[in-house]
């Protein structure tokens, strides 16, 4: 399970002295910590390897548009250490899915629903969320899903 290599790679940073690193895995530890706490309420999801990979790509969205921001303002400084936490959060996402890959498998998806119109892009994109959370971008998957069912 991705947790366990969290809290394995927490330890051996520990035990490194790599205080960066070590502080990035606490950020990431204490992210899935406050979603089981959301989730308590809630109904647990069935894997928890998708709600790892849910919070992971939240963090590293959030770390992207921090570089942007930073690069914006020039400071280079303060986006060299969010790309740095980004590089660590990366590592332990799920591998990204090509654009080709990610079209042809939702392509897939839309005839195995057997969805024909826009009308059924919700139900399209809970399937898509379900299936391949953590594996593409999911705004990226919103127009991919549009174009599926377009044409």
């Amino acid at each position: 399970m991705v947790r366990d290599d969290i809290k394995a790679a927490t330890i051996a940073s520990m035990k490194a002295g790599d205080s960066a690193r070590t502080g990035t895995l606490r950020l990431i530890a204490a992210a899935l910590k406050n979603k089981d706490i959301e989730l308590r309420t809630g109904t647990a999801p069935a894997d928890d390897d998708v709600l790892v990979a849910d919070v992971l790509s939240k963090m590293a969205k959030q770390r992207r548009e921090s570089i942007e921001m930073y690069v914006t303002g020039n400071r280079p400084e303060l986006a060299d250490a969010e790309r740095a936490e980004l590089a660590i959060i990366e590592s332990f996402m799920p591998a990204q899915m090509s654009a080709d890959e990610a079209q042809a498998k939702i392509a897939a998806l839309v005839t195995e629903l057997g969805a024909t119109s826009v009308k059924d892009m919700g139900r399209v994109m809970a399937a898509v969320k379900e299936r391949f959370a953590g594996q593409l971008d999911m705004g990226a998957a919103g127009g991919m899903v549009k174009a599926a069912l377009a044409g």
